[in-house]
């Protein structure tokens, strides 16, 4: 019994893959939910500082046009639109499309082309 558990396969790890850009992707993916998880609660902090009274806005205001406040309002920008064609592209290997090796390629990398053109099309849009 003991030389059979021995002889089995130990189970990979990411030190054993080569990485991919769907691993990648993956990695991301969960990335950009943190960043939407901090987003959100600075968005709320936002909405009550509106509701709060115009002193409280202000300084609200303050922080987002800051350097610090509009890179992450960049980054989050970013981060809902990575986030949310992530959540396309495993919508359509859901509905049991583009798992093959060149189409799986191409959904990644649709996502990363989609999420900087559109979140740079949204900064220079609100201008």
């Amino acid at each position: 019994m003991v030389e059979r558990l021995e002889a089995r396969p130990r189970s990979p790890h990411l030190q054993v893959y080569r990485p991919t850009l769907t691993m990648t992707m993956s990695i991301a993916h969960r990335m950009t939910g943190v960043t939407l998880y901090f987003g959100t609660i600075l968005f709320v902090w936002w909405l009550m500082a509106i509701s709060v009274g115009p002193a409280h806005y202000a300084r609200a205001q303050d922080f987002m046009n800051s350097i610090v406040g509009q890179a992450f309002l960049f980054f989050f920008t970013w981060s809902l639109l990575h986030h949310a064609l992530g959540g396309v592209r495993h919508l359509i290997w859901d509905l049991g499309f583009a798992h093959d090796y060149p189409w799986r390629e191409y959904l990644a990398q649709a996502t990363i082309v989609g999420s900087l053109l559109g979140t740079v099309f949204l900064w220079v849009a609100r201008f």
